[in-house]
């Protein structure tokens, strides 16, 4: 037996945040400009935002206004809880792209072929995965999925005042022991949630257990052997950005498969499609996710490699741990006929110069199917031509 574990936070933690904000802005100017170029950062601290980064686009957006409107949708609109969506400072160090950056996307080394594909290069260097597995309805990860949809359903008691005294900061982990690579049950569970000061941590323990953990949790993965760890310090008063600082990019494990597979190191938030840290992740889970849909495999990982300002990848890899109908550079060969992983290729298959990320800043950036790089399209033809 193997215990396998993954956490997840609600869009209240100070690093989520910081993403939201980030994406929030990115998706501000793609609708102003759908071709802009954005790579914003964030970071915050108690009663600040200092917004920074690169971009270049064609018209004006109001970052102040936009910090302020995401900061009070998560929830911080009280001073107690030392982050103001109307009193907190905002600092805006914003300069454009790099020209030498900008050179490499522009006008790829590949741009004299014809192909319209070619024309933009890749906005770095870098390797990204994709993975997918049956062993859930979304083809991810069950420990990343259970603490998903854990900090999902902590984030609605407070929304739906179900649990009023609960705060916007959040986090889950939970750990499930396999046997080979199957799921047997969930043997930890651990629950952290910022709460008014008043709340007893009795109740918050009880009502965290009644409400959310056993609302959650399957009641067939859960055992006599199966721990709850609920607030295991005993207090969670002081969170968000008064209680940490938060920083775009600093919860990738979160928004990818929760470690089940190697992650690039890229982070996502903030970066428009021409980065292909953000839209060559999608499109390997694309790859992959389609694979196991189509039964090709069980899991799947994918990994692509880019060169700066060179548009066709510099290498692809699929690992289907021996689960595969067929071998691992058979898969290859089929991918290589059926998926063009080219940034401007990317971007038109999977429709990205749209404000479509904010979303995506909590709860993970895949097993969701309002995105794009989650259908499963191919299938059909991946079958026929297997």
């Amino acid at each position: 037996m193997k215990l396998i574990s993954a956490e997840s936070v609600t869009e209240g933690h100070p690093d989520k945040l910081a993403d939201r904000i980030s994406d929030s802005v990115l998706d501000a100017i793609l609708m102003t400009d759908p071709m802009a170029r954005v790579a914003c950062e964030t970071m915050l601290s108690k009663g600040l935002a200092l917004v920074s980064g690169e971009i270049s686009c064609q018209g004006y957006v109001d970052i102040q206004a936009i910090v302020r409107r995401a900061v009070s949708e998560v929830g911080y609109t009280k001073s107690t809880y030392g982050f103001d969506a109307d009193y907190s400072a905002v600092l805006v160090a914003i300069n454009e792209q790099s020209p030498d950056i900008a050179q490499g996307v522009n006008a790829a080394t590949e741009s004299s072929s014809g192909d319209a594909y070619d024309l933009v290069g890749a906005g770095d260097q870098g390797l990204m995965f994709g993975y997918a597995t049956d062993e859930t309805p979304e083809l991810m990860p069950l420990p990343i999925s259970l603490a998903h949809k854990l900090t999902q359903a902590l984030a609605q008691l407070r929304k739906s005042q179900t649990l009023p005294y609960l705060r916007p900061d959040g986090k889950a982990q939970v750990t499930i022991a396999y046997e080979g690579d199957q799921p047997l049950f969930v043997k930890t569970v651990v629950i952290s949630a910022q709460h008014d000061d008043e709340i007893s941590l009795e109740q918050v323990r009880k009502d965290i257990e009644e409400h959310l953990i056993r609302k959650v949790i399957p009641e067939t993965m859960l055992r006599d052997e199966t721990v709850f760890f609920i607030n295991p310090t005993g207090r969670f008063v002081i969170g968000g950005p008064q209680g940490d600082a938060g920083l775009t990019g600093r919860k990738i494990i979160v928004d990818t498969y929760g470690g089940a597979v190697p992650h690039g190191g890229g982070a996502f938030s903030g970066k428009d499609p021409t980065k292909v840290d953000r839209s060559a992740a999608y499109y390997a889970r694309y790859i992959a996710k389609n694979l196991v849909a189509a039964g090709l495999a069980k899991r799947c990982q994918i990994q692509l490699a880019y060169a700066i300002g060179v548009a066709r990848p510099v290498g692809m890899y699929i690992d289907s741990f021996g689960t595969g109908v067929m071998s691992d550079e058979a898969l290859s060969k089929l991918v290589s006929t059926m998926f063009d992983a080219r940034p401007a290729a990317i971007i038109e298959q999977l429709d990205l110069r749209r404000p479509i990320y904010t979303a995506s800043s909590s709860y993970g950036h895949f097993g969701r199917a309002e995105f794009p790089w989650e259908k499963t399209d191919k299938v059909g033809l991946l079958n026929a031509r297997a």
